[in-house]
């Protein structure tokens, strides 16, 4: 499920990326005079008579999108049960400067369906057959007879779903919460009313829940408004754009076009994070080699899906010490670009929400002032009019490897790092490992806890897919797949040098 909407313009994207524009233009406006009465506007100018019929009434919808009008301006979902006005605490997130409130994601509750957790029910497929093989198995007893077609007694059922693997015309259907099955932590429950709730304690804000959900009762947090109004007052502000970029902004969009167009919004210089990634597979290399290969540690984790470091620290404590202490890609990219520009502000461009709160921990914060996904670029874009195709710069990206360039897909961290190894260390037998989708990620730390992962380098992802399937993608994953591999194909040099310390920008 969590794949399968993927990609697709729907209406729930087609509100979100409706929201994140006008919150962008209030951004670019900066003006404080007027913010207040602009943001009441916008869930009417979203939601009026000539607007689509979103839900059963005007009313539930614009109570909607109020909500995700907020969290889009960084700020928290209202309490149900006091009165607190739209506006409230729009006074600190008016800056240009980072700002976040958690948790990072949140149910909308006026916008949950409550659907049900997980129950197996007949459909009128059934045809009440001789053989009524569903009952046979049935080891409750829980399914009988009832006007010529099966019932299931849902006091009785145990929901093993035997029932459903036995039926011959496929009649029985295992309905379940959407955010619930995309969720590999568990961390989605219900509330006393039935709804979804995000267990904040289990969570690791990876974003699969909220893309998941069919009705949009889900979202995470943005930082769009703050960053529009950093571009606004002519600050320094530097991109750094994750490798996944790849088709996200148009099937012929090239990295040129995204150069020139984000240089027309406002900022001063583009960086590719692969060069970052560069530094890491490079680092990686040399660290396996140093401490597994010796037997110092028993296994390496990467680290640069923050969801699957977030995952180990919280799940595994125990396997702290073998999670990779090199930057991560993001962060490597940062931290060289501030070298280069020391008064900029740093913005990574990506297709992961999770990214956010490692940007938000405090050994970050001072290298990357801002995190957006694609999807919220693309609003940006449309805030201020920019056609991609009508911009293009003379040149292009600094030119990272295919290595730091596959990072974007699931399995290319471990691929690039095999490569630096088989280059730079022949006679070394690498053992690779990894697993993508927070559920995989539980399962192979157990094993890699249990004593049965030694001597592997161990690739996590929290997505499935990767970071091409993050939750703040354009594209769907398999077209994302494709455009990757495409680009890094075409690389120039396929892995970096081995004594690689630090990128060259120039």
């Amino acid at each position: 499920m969590e794949l399968n909407m993927r990609g697709l313009h729907t209406t729930v994207r087609a509100i979100r990326r409706r929201v994140f524009m006008e919150v962008a233009k209030l951004g670019f406006k900066a003006d404080a005079d007027t913010l207040l009465d602009d943001m009441e506007s916008i869930p009417y100018e979203i939601v009026n008579d000539d607007t689509e019929k979103y839900r059963e009434s005007t009313y539930r919808s614009r109570a909607i999108v109020r909500e995700r009008l907020r969290l889009a301006m960084g700020l928290s979902l209202r309490p149900e049960n006091k009165p607190v006005h739209l506006t409230a605490g729009v006074e600190a997130s008016n800056i240009s400067e980072k700002y976040y409130e958690p948790p990072l994601m949140q149910v909308i509750p006026s916008a949950c369906e409550s659907c049900e957790e997980n129950k197996y029910e007949v459909s009128n497929v059934c045809k009440g057959c001789l053989a009524h093989p569903c009952q046979e198995v049935c080891p409750k007893g829980a399914i009988s007879m009832v006007n010529g077609r099966s019932f299931i007694d849902q006091d009785k059922c145990i929901k093993c779903g035997r029932c459903k693997s036995v039926c011959p015309y496929d009649a029985i259907a295992k309905k379940e919460r959407p955010c619930q099955k995309a969720c590999g932590v568990n961390a989605i429950v219900s509330d006393k009313y039935g709804r979804a709730f995000i267990d904040n304690d289990k969570c690791v804000s990876c974003g699969m829940c909220m893309v998941s959900c069919p009705f949009g009762a889900i979202s995470d947090k943005s930082q769009i408004f703050q960053l529009a109004r950093a571009l606004s007052e002519g600050e320094e502000v530097v991109a750094e754009i994750a490798p996944a970029f790849v088709g996200q902004f148009g099937d012929n969009i090239t990295p040129r076009n995204i150069k020139a167009a984000l240089r027309e919004l406002g900022f001063s210089e583009v960086y590719e994070v692969a060069l970052g990634a560069d530094i890491g597979a490079i680092a990686e290399a040399h660290h396996y080699v140093a401490k597994v290969v010796t037997g110092e540690l028993p296994f390496l984790l990467t680290s640069c899906c923050p969801s699957w470091a977030v995952l180990a620290k919280k799940y595994f404590p125990d396997v702290i010490d073998e999670i990779s202490q090199e930057l991560t890609p993001m962060v490597a990219t940062a931290r060289t670009i501030k070298q280069e520009h020391p008064n900029a502000k740093v913005v990574f461009i990506g297709p992961c929400a999770s990214k956010k709160l490692e940007a938000s921990r405090r050994s970050v914060r001072s290298d990357v002032d801002f995190v957006v996904t694609f999807e919220e670029m693309q609003a940006m874009f449309d805030a201020k009019g920019i056609d991609l195709t009508k911009y293009e710069a003379e040149s292009s990206f600094h030119d990272a490897t295919g290595a730091g360039r596959g990072y974007g897909c699931a399995g290319g961290v471990a691929e690039a790092i095999e490569k630096c190894i088989n280059a730079y260390y022949p006679d070394v037998q690498v053992n690779i490992e990894h697993a993508e989708g927070l559920a995989e990620c539980k399962k192979i730390l157990a094993l890699a806890k249990a004593g049965r992962m030694n001597g592997c380098l161990i690739e996590g992802m929290g997505c499935p897919g990767g970071c091409i399937a993050g939750a703040g993608t354009n594209i769907p994953v398999a077209k994302a797949k494709k455009n990757l591999a495409t680009f890094v194909k075409n690389s120039s040099k396929p892995i970096p040098p081995k004594e690689l310390e630090e990128i060259e920008l120039k």
